[in-house]
């Protein structure tokens, strides 16, 4: 049995899914695409190949077992994008939150049905119909729950809008012990600067008390003050609007003191660098042609 234990995103990671790219199949279409990032690739005929995609992905999970973290994979479905495996369930203290995705992401989550069968089914959650959320927009940090949403009309009309209302709504419902923290975010179906796909693309917790934050993704400038009261400015690491596009603040923390970063993230590594964090610098640049990076890739299972 796998047991569920996952309370912030730093404390000591024992077990993970990491998403897989085999099989991966041609380019999308224009008009299949179901984010900016993506689509752009696609029209300037710049999309990642299979092996691409799997030489990042070795390169991680190279990293991974380099710090002992036991790493779970995906069975796979032929022609499918199942590199991003936070998006497709996620975890909040024991319990595994199967939530409901885009039409087009459904099919991810069979690939993940032999985990999930090796879960006491009295830790799983399903959601109700009418509840979106996609892991990503789930960021957590002990007894705060952050979450990323959109407004009833942005998620009626964008693509990209993938976490609503309801959603926060349940989390509060399902954990009222925790201090939970909703923000609206900026979306955009077609340009992927003005676009933010989900909360961990623009705001992400780091070992002792650490933040990296995009502040130009919140459409409530309101919503910043709240941040900034809960991590120190000293603390707090923001990113330019390049930075957010390239993903940035997508990065991954295997403990509160090592971080797994894009090797061309230099500014922000040489600030975590000096900060004492071990960066962990890899080659995840075709990946991130595709809308996510390194917390994208992962499905925490287990913390200390």
């Amino acid at each position: 049995m796998i047991n569920i234990r996952v309370e912030n995103e730093y404390s000591k990671l024992e077990k993970v899914v990491l998403g897989i790219a085999y099989d991966f199949g041609p380019p999308p279409k224009i008009n299949d695409c179901y984010d900016p990032k993506t689509r752009l690739n696609v029209i300037n005929n710049s999309h990642p190949v299979e092996k691409e995609l799997t030489n990042n992905l070795d390169s991680f999970i190279n990293v991974l077992k380099k710090y002992d973290v036991e790493v779970l994979r995906p069975q796979n479905i032929n022609s499918t994008n199942q590199i991003f495996a936070r998006d497709i369930a996620f975890a909040i203290n024991d319990k595994f939150i199967l939530p409901n995705i885009i039409n087009e992401r459904k099919s991810e989550q069979h690939g993940i049905s032999k985990i999930i069968s090796q879960i006491d089914s009295e830790n799983i959650i399903r959601l109700d119909n009418e509840i979106f959320i996609e892991g990503g927009d789930i960021v957590l940090n002990n007894n705060d729950i952050f979450i990323g949403y959109s407004n009833n009309y942005d998620f009626n009309k964008y693509k990209v809008a993938r976490t609503n209302l309801k959603a926060v709504k349940f989390i509060e419902e399902k954990f009222p012990s925790k201090n939970i923290h909703s923000f609206e975010l900026k979306k955009d179906d077609f340009n992927a600067q003005k676009n933010t796909l989900h909360l961990d693309c623009c705001f992400q917790p780091l070992g002792r008390n650490h933040l990296l934050i995009h502040e130009n993704s919140f459409r409530n400038i309101s919503d910043l003050s709240l941040l900034f009261e809960l991590f120190s400015n000293e603390k707090i690491i923001k990113i330019t609007d390049q930075e957010m596009y390239d993903l940035n603040c997508n990065l991954f923390s295997i403990s509160d003191d090592v971080i797994v970063s894009d090797i061309g993230f230099t500014r922000v590594n040489n600030i975590l660098k000096n900060r004492g964090f071990i960066v962990e610098e890899i080659n995840f640049s075709k990946i991130s042609k595709l809308g996510g990076l390194f917390r994208c890739s992962t499905l925490p299972l287990k913390r200390k």
